[in-house]
């Protein structure tokens, strides 16, 4: 999927920054120079629901909730779960 049809299809922020994301969305994880985010998108009855976003750092140095970040990969497919969704996002 493409960052701006994540953005389009989810609803994401890019760029944004850690702090806004957890109020956003109630999955987030700081992940070395990574923040990984699983969040819930209404895909119809009994169909899976669960989606995997990375962002990077995009300030040299800084790592802290009021750095900037910004879209790096959002999963294609959805997930049964969000620890599905979150271990797609580890693997990018």
């Amino acid at each position: 999927m493409t960052i701006n049809d994540a953005m389009r299809t989810y609803r994401l922020p890019n760029p944004t920054t850690p702090e806004d994301l957890e109020c956003r969305w109630s999955k987030v994880l700081n992940f070395g120079d990574k923040v990984l985010l699983a969040g819930y998108y209404y895909n119809g009855q009994n169909k899976p629901s669960y989606f995997g976003a990375v962002y990077e750092y995009l300030e040299d140095g800084r790592h802290d909730c009021e750095s900037t970040i910004g879209l790096y990969a959002a999963s294609e497919v959805e997930f049964e779960d969000d620890g599905h969704a979150i271990a797609w996002a580890m693997q990018q």
